[in-house]
């Protein structure tokens, strides 16, 4: 039974290496030389049409694809219910954001939470009141907001 545990482990070690490059080499310099940021070198530019909210992009570009970046939201930001184009994975580092589904049930996210957001998820988003909210977001393609109207 231990023999066979082992095999498991690295099966499953193996199969993540697998998932993890193509992952790393898509967030390289043509796959030959590793990216670096410091806090200092990043660019804070305000997010188009989304009052309160600046980004720092580290890797894509969210106004045709596949990216990463970080959000800063304003203290008590709100977007209104919408969708995105892309699917998104978030990470809180700082702050507690807040999402808000069709339904109205809010799920609070403080700094160290993880969650995704299926493009077609209606949903509202808050960063909390208190303190500003800081964000890692990868998408899988552009980043826009799509607002929902009433009643569909």
């Amino acid at each position: 039974m231990r023999h066979a545990t082992k095999a498991f482990a690295w099966i499953v070690a193996v199969a993540l290496i697998g998932f993890a490059l193509p992952a790393v080499a898509s967030e390289t310099e043509g796959g030959k030389k590793p990216v670096a940021m410091t806090p200092d070198q990043m660019k804070w530019v305000p997010v188009p049409n989304t009052p309160g909210v600046m980004t720092a992009v580290v890797w894509g570009d969210p106004e045709t694809g596949a990216h990463g970046a970080f959000h800063k939201f304003v203290a008590g930001f709100r977007a209104p219910l919408h969708t995105h184009t892309a699917n998104t994975r978030i990470v809180v580092i700082s702050g507690t954001m807040a999402m808000i589904g069709k339904d109205g049930k809010e799920m609070k996210f403080p700094a160290g939470s993880y969650y995704t957001q299926p493009n077609t998820l209606p949903h509202v988003t808050k960063c909390m009141e208190g303190s500003e909210c800081l964000v890692f977001l990868q998408a899988n393609g552009k980043w826009d907001l799509k607002p929902v109207v009433a009643g569909k």
